[in-house]
């Protein structure tokens, strides 16, 4: 193994008490898998488990918490009791392969899909439709502003779902602040415009925290963390630049969680207004970090070297693989064996089971352009 792979099979111990075998994380992706009912799927185990041999955390794609905050076709839900049996059997494949398991919790807020959720209506902080598409759906409806109890309920739905995450067996819970969904609406000075409390963009994410640290610390009975997961910037103007980041970061180590994890597609991408730097976001974002909390760096890591680059170049703790773990399920075990250059690079179109990918998700494989690279 060449010197620079080492640190990505360094060991590590949150400071909640979790400890994970390594440094390389599978990133959250979203599977459309889960069956009729919202239930994880035999599909999205099978998926699960045959990339648990590697990774020393698995982050599930995201589950979401309330009924009217589902943003996918076939997305899992936390969202009441029903769920755990599954989301149970979900935990068992990942801790089968030695990884821990994260599972990100979610609300769409106005990028909910109407079809998918009651009476077709959307909320948001402030009753401001999105302005740019999002993924994989169009969605133009303006949403309905929360009244301020109505945040309280969702607030409560998060805990509830830590709940479950804890009786299911997780090792944690991620907070989904990011791409646009419903946390980052709250912080964003696009989409929020309230006039009561929650005008303070931080406040919501703050009592969110809040709210999933009183039930760990009420129903956890073994370590287990929280994360947040965040974007950057956003396109709109006016909306999230660096700077509002900068204060989201201080605001997230105050109310002392486990680690941050930044959503971006390209990890060295550079700021696109509000500071001028010829450094990327993820490496301005450790900077400024300095160590105060662990920090996910993402963005098209498909090789062994962008791993070791993002934590010798990006300053990051942990590399965070999409994509790359799709292609090859086994790609952590390879390089930690020497065996980086048997990699699978690309898909090829008959391969959906030797790859061992859900059928709804390997359709939109083949249909999306460009998503994923395909030998035709």
């Amino acid at each position: 193994m060449k010197d620079n792979y080492q640190k990505l099979f360094r060991d590590y111990t949150f400071k909640s008490g979790v400890h994970v075998k390594n440094r390389l994380m599978m990133a959250p992706m979203t599977t459309f898998s889960a069956d009729e009912n919202d239930y994880v799927s035999q599909e999205e185990l099978n998926y699960y488990r045959e990339r648990a041999n590697g990774v020393g955390t698995i982050i599930t794609a995201c589950a979401y918490v309330s009924k009217n905050g589902k943003g996918f076709d076939g997305q899992m839900g936390i969202d009441h009791d029903g769920t755990i049996e599954g989301l149970s059997k979900l935990v068992d494949v990942i801790h089968s392969g030695g990884a821990k398991g994260v599972v990100q919790l979610y609300h769409g807020g106005r990028l909910a899909v109407p079809r998918l959720i009651p009476n077709e209506e959307t909320v948001s902080a402030s009753a401001i439709a999105p302005l740019e598409d999002r993924g994989f759906y169009s969605i133009k409806q303006a949403p309905r502003a929360l009244t301020t109890e109505e945040v309280y309920d969702i607030i409560a739905d998060f805990g509830e779902a830590t709940r479950r995450a804890i009786e299911a067996g997780f090792d944690g819970v991620e907070l989904h602040g990011a791409s646009g969904y419903l946390i980052q609406q709250f912080i964003s000075p696009h989409s929020n415009k309230r006039k009561d409390e929650f005008e303070n963009p931080f406040l919501f994410p703050f009592k969110l925290i809040a709210e999933v640290k009183k039930v760990i610390q009420e129903h956890a009975k073994k370590p287990f963390l929280i994360g947040y997961r965040f974007s950057p910037e956003e396109p709109e103007t006016p909306g999230i630049t660096m700077k509002e980041t900068f204060s989201l970061i201080d605001e997230l180590i105050q109310a002392d969680i486990d680690y941050l994890h930044i959503a971006t597609t390209d990890a060295w991408a550079k700021p696109r207004r509000g500071i001028v730097s010829e450094k990327s976001r993820t490496e301005l974002i450790a900077e400024y970090i300095n160590g105060r909390v662990p920090l996910i760096g993402v963005g098209s890591i498909h090789t062994s070297d962008d791993a070791a680059l993002l934590l010798e170049k990006g300053k990051t703790d942990f590399a965070a693989i999409g994509r790359a773990l799709i292609v090859d399920p086994h790609w952590v075990e390879k390089v930690q064996n020497h065996k980086e250059g048997t990699v699978s690079q690309q898909l090829k179109q008959n391969e959906q089971h030797h790859a061992v990918i859900p059928t709804p998700l390997w359709k939109l494989i083949l249909e999306v352009e460009g998503w994923f690279p395909i030998e035709r």
